[in-house]
């Protein structure tokens, strides 16, 4: 079945910075768009970044735009989220998701805290 796990969450000071992985199996990775997505205490999952399958396109959310860069490895069914000059309000649970047209797969997140 299909598996997407993501790892490289944790505590980070305001300004600091992360990057997230997420491993994909059982699916035929370079085939699908891959993004992030995350969901903060009381509020609703919101998109974050997206690289699709086809031409490696990229897609960003406002909040994050020029501060985090998405990118992929199909050799290594991997998409990962670097995350720079990281404020408060980037406190969240992440998730990675797979999709073609609407987002099938989805992993069971990590945890990123940025204190100020």
């Amino acid at each position: 079945q299909v598996q997407l796990v993501e790892s490289g969450g944790g505590l980070v000071q305001a300004g600091g910075s992360l990057r997230l992985s997420c491993t994909a199996s059982g699916l035929t990775f370079s085939s699908y768009t891959m993004g992030w997505f995350r969901q903060a205490p009381g509020k609703e999952r919101e998109f974050v970044a997206a690289i699709r399958w086809l031409g490696g396109i990229t897609d960003y959310s406002d909040s994050v735009k020029g501060r985090f860069t998405i990118s992929r490895d199909n050799a290594k069914n991997t998409v990962y989220l670097q995350m720079n000059s990281l404020k408060p309000e980037d406190t969240a649970v992440y998730y990675c998701g797979a999709g073609r047209q609407k987002y099938d797969y989805w992993g069971q997140g990590t945890q990123v805290t940025v204190s100020s």
